[in-house]
Order: structure tokens, then C-alpha cells, then sequence
């Protein structure tokens, strides 16, 4: 899959888990692809949650990584 194909679908992966992040108060945007590394920023209730390590690690970067398998990680851009 070429990098463009890659990143349409990482986009269309993290608007699947919005809705999730959403009920609870909380965000996830799509920042970029590069190098095999998705930048994500997470917002709302997200960026102060005392569980945003897991969310990322166990929700987004897995959930990524088992439908993209070049994506070697996903990281959080905070401000």
C-alpha cells in the first residue's frame, strides 16, 4: 500500500474511534503520516485524562496498527 493509500486510511480508522472519544468528551485529530509514524493530537477531556497513555497505546495505535500494518506507532502532539 503506497503512503498516500496509508494515510486515507489511518484518517478513515481515527474517524471511527471519534465517536468513542466523543461520548467522552474528548477528541482525536489527525496531525500527520511520516516515516511509518502516525502524529495524532488529542483534545478535549482526551489531553488531560489520566488514562491517555493507554487510550493511545491500547485504542488508537493498535486499532491503527492491526489494519495498517507499515504504521510502526502513533504519537500524541500536545501543545
Amino acid at each position: 500500500m503506497d503512503t498516500k493509500k496509508q494515510e486515507k486510511k489511518i484518517k478513515e480508522i481515527i474517524d471511527t474511534i471519534r465517536p468513542y472519544l466523543m461520548s467522552d468528551g474528548g477528541d482525536c485529530e489527525f496531525v500527520k503520516y511520516e516515516d511509518n509514524i502516525v502524529y495524532v493530537k488529542l483534545t478535549g477531556a482526551c489531553a488531560d485524562c489520566s488514562i491517555i497513555d493507554l487510550t493511545l497505546k491500547e485504542g488508537i495505535e493498535s486499532t491503527i496498527m492491526e489494519e495498517v500494518k507499515e504504521v510502526k506507532g502513533v504519537i500524541n502532539i500536545s501543545e
